[in-house]
């Protein structure tokens, strides 16, 4: 499958500061990436530094000055990802508590609802059928500090919420659970997309509540416990504003369909 996806920030950089961004591709072994990133500090060309995380995720450092800064990166991804694969180590982390999927606050709520310690190869695509109904998805309807249980509470959010409590339910009832930061085509309205993976049955399975985008067209861009891990941006020092952001992705021909009642590995 091939797939086209872009994306463009303008930042008004108001003092001496670091930037963090992770807008590239995961470069993951199976599929071949053509790129490009351009970086322009009142229209000055910089070069950032690449750091390579998890997951094969790619974040990108900026130490940059007061002005107007323009982040321009467009893909073109050939090919089918070969599925990660979860270590000892994987396991371990993605079944604790983090910041936005507050786990160990939902162990007795997840465990009447799901049941605990029971050997049920469903219970991924139960919660995430069961948060797809009770959610309710509200553009702007919350912020960026909500977790999984302001989410409940509420029972609106918008993708990255929906993961989150898809995540911190998986967690509290035994299943290592994380969060993929994607390109989507077909998502409706087009943006950054997040969703939750479930380590299942030796594979990673691909859940998204919302049900906004064929799993089968996602392109993975960063993965990680919750939403400070996915981040597309971060600053460090300085204000910033972030004044305008596109987000586009495409594929080539009709969009595939999507049971999502069925099982679905990122690829």
């Amino acid at each position: 499958m091939k797939r086209d996806v872009s994306a463009a920030l303008e930042i008004a950089v108001h003092a001496d500061t670091i930037l963090q961004w992770q807008l590239a591709v995961a470069r993951q072994p199976g599929i071949d990436v053509v790129e490009s990133l351009t970086c322009a500090l009142d229209g000055e060309l910089l070069v950032p530094r690449e750091l390579i995380g998890p997951h094969h995720s790619r974040l990108h450092v900026l130490e940059v000055g007061a002005g107007t800064l323009r982040l321009d990166y467009q893909a073109t991804v050939f090919g089918t990802a070969v599925p990660d694969v979860a270590t000892d180590y994987d396991v371990a982390l993605y079944r604790r508590p983090s910041r936005y999927a507050e786990s160990d606050k939902l162990l007795g709520f997840a465990a009447a609802e799901f049941g605990y310690g029971i050997v049920d190869p469903d219970v991924a695509a139960r919660v995430a059928a069961w948060v797809g109904r009770r959610i309710s998805y509200v553009a702007g309807s919350s912020a960026p500090i909500d977790g999984a249980v302001e989410t409940l509470l509420s029972g609106t959010g918008v993708c990255r919420d929906f993961s989150h409590l898809v995540v911190a339910l998986l967690r509290a009832v035994g299943v290592p659970a994380r969060v993929a930061a994607v390109y989507a085509p077909g998502c409706v309205p087009m943006d950054f997309h997040a969703v939750a993976e479930a380590w299942v049955g030796g594979a990673w399975l691909t859940l998204d509540p919302t049900c906004l985008a064929p799993r089968s067209s996602l392109v993975r861009i960063a993965t990680g416990r919750d939403a400070a891990d996915i981040a597309f941006l971060d600053n460090h020092g300085g204000d910033i504003t972030l004044r305008s952001m596109t987000v586009n992705a495409f594929v080539d021909g009709p969009l595939p369909y999507d049971d999502f009642a069925a099982p679905s590995i990122l690829t």
